[in-house]
């Protein structure tokens, strides 16, 4: 990326870090140190983000939640027992109110702290965001819209939540270093039909694959090559079954597995997509690219003016 084209994409996102910080990643690896500018620029598009190097500040989450937390007011998704934002000036939302979402936590309690859950502000079973009350100059969430069945509702829904030109900010699961490895990067003829045909639980689809071809979690394996094994042909085959009576004995009920799977590309190009087609008016104005053990990229998408 130029010089100009660097200082046009920080003038338009309202002076956060971009995305590839030169005298960061200078500082940051000393075999680079020595590098012009320029051979710094393609040093990084050419061999540092498949090397997963630190390339700007908020590319991590510790980093990434300061950008939000003094904005005026902040509406956080789906905390459960980990809100990523905190302080007066924020509300949650959540499928589940507090004592209900200590209670789960209190089950998982090698993953979750039931303490740390907040008091839940808005609640819907359905996870309808039009129960929540006002509009916000912040709106985030943590490994929260690869869930949503229909993205395109939940990004909308998000922008009616937001003053205009207020930001999303997202942390969004690699689908290259988490349990979806094995299944295929999103595309937009997939989100446009599960907006035509107003998804508002997952597909047998979605159920199927979640439980025949995930992956393991771990970043850091994944980074390193190892990205497990998919089931043994008949294991599949079972499992398969099984989702397919889950899914009938549902009845309609949601059940909860990954709808959308990305990397950081193409998280922004399906965005971009859908906000010139107008049917979003969030548009990516900064998609960190994933670092090196991690698992997870951050995201800011703009409301464009009404």
């Amino acid at each position: 990326m130029s010089d100009s084209s660097q200082e046009t994409q920080q003038q338009e996102a309202g002076e956060f870090p971009v995305e590839f910080d030169r005298e960061f990643y200078r500082k940051t690896y000393s075999d680079l140190q020595s590098m012009n500018d320029e051979a710094l620029e393609v040093h990084f598009y050419n061999h540092g983000i498949d090397e997963g190097r630190h390339a700007s500040a908020p590319a991590v989450r510790e980093e990434f939640v300061k950008l939000f937390q003094n904005e005026k007011s902040i509406l956080e998704i789906g905390p459960f027992s980990n809100p990523i934002a905190s302080g007066p000036n924020v509300r949650y939302f959540d499928v589940l109110d507090q004592d209900e979402l200590k209670r789960r936590a209190e089950g998982l309690e090698e993953y979750y702290v039931p303490d740390n859950v907040p008091w839940i502000h808005y609640v819907s079973p359905t996870g309808d965001l039009s129960v929540v009350d006002g509009t916000y100059s912040a709106v985030v969430s943590a490994h929260c819209v690869e869930h949503q069945p229909d993205l395109i509702n939940h990004f909308s829904k998000v922008s009616d939540l937001l003053a205009d030109e207020g930001f999303y900010f997202l942390i969004v699961p690699d689908k290259r270093f988490c349990f979806d490895h094995f299944l295929c990067e999103s595309s937009l003829a997939e989100i446009l039909e599960a907006h035509h045909q107003r998804h508002r639980v997952h597909t047998l689809r979605s159920l199927v694959e979640h439980r025949t071809m995930l992956s393991h979690n771990d970043g850091a394996r994944h980074w390193a090559g190892d990205h497990g094994t998919l089931l043994e042909p008949d294991i599949a085959a079972l499992n398969a079954s099984n989702a397919i009576a889950e899914y009938e004995a549902a009845n309609g009920a949601y059940i909860d597995v990954h709808a959308w799977k990305f990397s950081p590309d193409s998280f922004r190009a399906r965005t971009a997509e859908l906000a010139a087609m107008d049917l979003i008016n969030l548009r990516p104005i900064r998609v960190y690219q994933t670092v090196r053990p991690r698992l997870e990229f951050m995201a800011i998408l703009q409301k464009t003016q009404s």
